[in-house]
């Protein structure tokens, strides 16, 4: 139920660098939720047209999505590991990272024909 998704400008790095960073962001995922880790899906999206702050230098845009409630401790913790763990792989400075979390209600989220609510 866990999603995050990495949507970027930069290009993308070469298969083997990508699933390593989706296996990575997975597993942090989990970790930061305490949810089993296969119930986390990662995705990732490179070269998408972007701009941030008028500009159009390398820049990402992350959903964080799951059932139940985060918190602000959670988000905080998120974010500065997400951003680091991105500047790292992708070279997008913190500062050009967006993260949007979002929770949701069971009941708003299928899986496997029914849903967690």
């Amino acid at each position: 139920m866990p999603l995050i998704k990495v949507q970027t400008s930069v290009l993308s790095p070469d298969p083997a660098q990508v699933e390593t960073l989706l296996k990575v962001l997975s597993s942090s995922l989990a970790s930061h939720l305490g949810k089993p880790e296969s119930y986390v899906m990662t995705a990732f999206e490179a070269d998408v047209p972007m701009t941030f702050g008028g500009t159009t230098d390398p820049v990402c845009y992350v959903e964080i999505k799951s059932v139940g409630t985060m918190g602000s401790a959670k988000t905080r913790a998120m974010s500065q590991e997400f951003c680091s763990q991105l500047e790292t792989a992708l070279g997008v400075p913190k500062n050009r990272t967006y993260i949007e979390f979002a929770d949701a209600p069971g009941a708003m989220w299928g899986w496997n024909g029914g849903t967690f609510g």
